[in-house]
């Protein structure tokens, strides 16, 4: 007997949304949750407290933030133009970063409020599931996008933030003093990287313009040890200064950064180098004409 070929099943693949199918559903998306705004608006923000995130702001300031916050994410939907959203994100990164709202808070914020939203969703189209996935089809990668802007937002922000507080943080620990016309003290304290040694070398460079000096003492007695690379900026450094016409007098070179220099091979003839500071400050002193005199105190009470 001739065998029987099964029927075929026919499979129906769904197609994709055309994109005025998707324009009409985000329209109907964005009239649902302008209509419903100030509901979803106060479950967002209850939510927001009941997981305990952006603590360091009181309710009404939370609501305030979640009210521009919603309105601007629903603009996105509306637009598909996250340009508004970017400024607001960076404004209210500006405002929050300083109170100590982490990264994880701003991020779970806005996932609350895509799952709030979601789940109003399901609400709306629980009596047609085809119609449910379509517009959730259309509303997710849009709401992803606007978790993206935000998160990134934030975080690009914070690092802003972060690099003035480290900037500032290495220019206080490198201050260039001047002590005397001419004279100048570099004082540098702590460990020593290749881009804090550049950053000092800057500081001392502009410092000798501004003030027109003669003579440059660093004192690296608080440093307690360098590599190849910063010792040989040191030298760099010494010879930058040399070329705008200051001498430079290092002072407080512990054994281990002098085994260094010495290993580098470094030339140790241009470096004028000084046991401590007071000798270095003496040094300089002779080299810009000053005259020391020692005064004994003596009493003025005879017995």
């Amino acid at each position: 007997m001739p065998r029987r070929t099964p029927p075929r099943r026919r499979v129906t693949v769904p197609q994709p949304e055309s994109p005025e199918s998707t324009a009409a559903l985000l329209r109907e998306l964005v009239a649902h949750l302008r209509q419903n705004r100030t509901q979803l608006r106060e479950e967002w923000a209850r939510r927001i407290t009941e997981s305990q995130l952006l603590t360091a702001m009181t309710r009404e300031e939370i609501f305030v933030e979640a009210t521009s916050v919603y309105d601007n994410y629903v603009a996105v939907l509306e637009t598909g133009s996250v340009e508004a959203l970017q400024a607001y994100a960076r404004d209210l990164s500006e405002r929050i970063i300083p109170r100590g709202v982490e990264t994880h808070e701003v991020l779970g914020i806005v996932l609350l409020l895509r799952d709030v939203l979601a789940r109003s969703l399901f609400a709306k189209y629980q009596a047609d599931f085809a119609l449910l996935n379509r517009v959730l089809d259309a509303y997710e990668p849009a709401a992803n996008r606007i978790a993206n802007t935000v998160g990134v937002g934030f975080v690009q922000e914070r690092e802003r933030i972060i690099r003035q507080q480290q900037e500032a943080i290495r220019e206080l620990s490198t201050p260039v003093l001047q002590v005397r016309e001419r004279l100048l003290i570099l004082p540098i304290i702590g460990v020593i990287d290749a881009q804090r040694a550049r950053q000092l070398t800057e500081q001392l460079l502009r410092g000798i313009r501004a003030n027109r000096a003669k003579v440059v003492v660093i004192d690296i007695t608080g440093v307690p040890s360098v590599d190849a690379t910063v010792a040989n900026h040191l030298v760099q450094t010494v010879d930058a200064s040399r070329l705008m016409g200051a001498n430079v007098i290092v002072t407080g070179l512990s054994s281990e950064i002098a085994q260094t220099l010495v290993t580098i091979g470094v030339d140790l003839g241009k470096i004028n180098a000084v046991g401590d500071l007071q000798g270095g400050i003496e040094e300089a002193e002779r080299l810009l004409g000053y005259k020391v005199t020692v005064v004994e105190a003596t009493s003025s009470m005879q017995g």
